[in-house]
């Protein structure tokens, strides 16, 4: 599997053009806890947690469906926010939590590697630089 360095990532944070405003981050744990505390230091925003699960650490299926693992305990209701995930592959994790957020004013993605509104990457998997 393809690796790349901390310094490479942290380069396509500090480059990738952010123009919208968001009033929070909301990050998919635990995979997004990473990316969206970085982005949080370069935005000045809050972080606020989802908590989802749906892959194992090999990113297999553990449940048919993705699962809200804890109550959403924030205010989203109309603000607008970046949701942030670590990868997106068939996009059912970031699709699931869209919906959850339903009656936020705007929802836009970023991923770390995949399709998103905002990714630094859209290639084959690799291993994150931060994951040990």
């Amino acid at each position: 599997m393809n690796h790349k360095s901390f310094e490479e990532v942290i380069q396509r944070f500090r480059e990738i053009d952010i123009p919208e405003t968001f009033d929070m981050i909301v990050a998919i744990a635990n995979g997004g806890i990473v990316p969206a505390g970085i982005l949080a230091q370069r935005l000045g925003l809050e972080v606020h947690l989802l908590k989802i699960n749906w892959r194992d650490t090999r990113q297999q299926p553990k449940y048919d469906a993705p699962r809200l693992l804890a109550p959403i305990d924030f205010e989203y209701r109309d603000r607008s926010i970046l949701l942030v995930e670590d990868r997106v592959k068939s996009g059912t994790t970031i699709t699931y939590a869209m919906e959850l957020l339903k009656g936020a004013k705007c929802i836009k993605t970023f991923a770390v590697n995949g399709k998103a509104d905002y990714s630094l990457y859209d290639e084959a998997c690799f291993i994150f630089p931060w994951v040990v």
